[in-house]
């Protein structure tokens, strides 16, 4: 079922750009278009999506002025540029060498999703919040311009929308990976986000109270392993892994199919 974003988001048309794609963004997501050239704009939702500075940008009201998140395509600090980025590092550790297919089920802001696309990996994504679907989709229209992926000719992991406990029980071919990076209750302060928006931002983007079955359809679903990224103070999801990698303040904990 689509969830409803009415009184809490809406799309931004803030002057610049083709009008048509955002009037169609916004009936994608069943919300208002409003236009900050409407006399006494005055949002009431507290989230927005606008296009600016070239991507696609959830927007918090309460930070209107400022840039808004995006999908980042970049590699982030530390991780190789190259293609394919060398197997090194915790996570690589876990997913493994041998590895050849990977289909990450909680793909989110994609940041883990497009480290293993450099890396070599073919990859698929599933997500199944609206919103995060045209972040994702808009940041890997982005990636398909780099200078590197177009001179290489490589194509942009496959997209895949869906709640991924019933996306995972109807492949057709079973990955030799499935990663999953469910939502934890925080327990360290992470954002400086006021409280209420982020209440509504879990919201909008969906939260993990399924985590439990989507570990059990993934352990299912894949022909060899499933890792699972997590806070390294919270239990394991599925009990004792087969092994463990440790990133900082995080892990890696890897269930092999016996």
């Amino acid at each position: 079922m689509t969830p409803s974003y009415r009184g809490k988001l809406a799309v931004l048309y803030e002057g610049q750009g083709d009008l048509a794609i955002y009037q169609q963004l916004a009936e994608r997501l069943s919300v208002p278009l409003r236009s900050t050239a409407t006399p006494g704009f005055d949002p009431h939702e507290l989230f927005f999506l606008s296009w600016r500075e070239g991507s696609l940008k959830l927007i918090d009201r309460q930070l209107l002025r400022k840039g808004g998140m995006t999908v980042e395509i970049e590699p982030r600090p530390g991780e190789q540029r190259s293609w394919p980025a060398p197997k090194t590092g915790a996570l690589a550790q876990a997913i493994g060498r041998k590895t050849k297919t990977v289909i990450d089920a909680t793909t989110g802001w994609g940041q883990d999703s497009l480290h293993i696309f450099r890396m070599g990996y073919e990859l698929r994504c599933i997500e199944r919040s609206p919103v995060m679907l045209e972040l994702l989709a808009d940041a890997f229209t982005r990636l398909t311009q780099l200078d590197w992926v177009s001179r290489l000719k490589l194509e942009p992991p496959e997209l895949i929308p869906g709640n991924a406990i019933a996306v995972l029980s109807e492949l057709e071919q079973a990955p030799d990976c499935i990663y999953l990076d469910p939502m934890f209750p925080p327990k360290r302060k992470k954002s400086a986000l006021a409280k209420k928006s982020m209440t509504v931002l879990r919201e909008l983007l969906g939260d993990d109270e399924d985590k439990d079955q989507l570990f059990a359809a993934a352990m299912k679903a894949t022909a060899k392993k499933v890792v699972v990224k997590s806070p390294d103070d919270v239990e394991p999801l599925g009990g004792a892994p087969h092994e463990s990698f440790s990133g900082k303040l995080l892990r890696y904990d890897v269930y092999l199919k016996v």
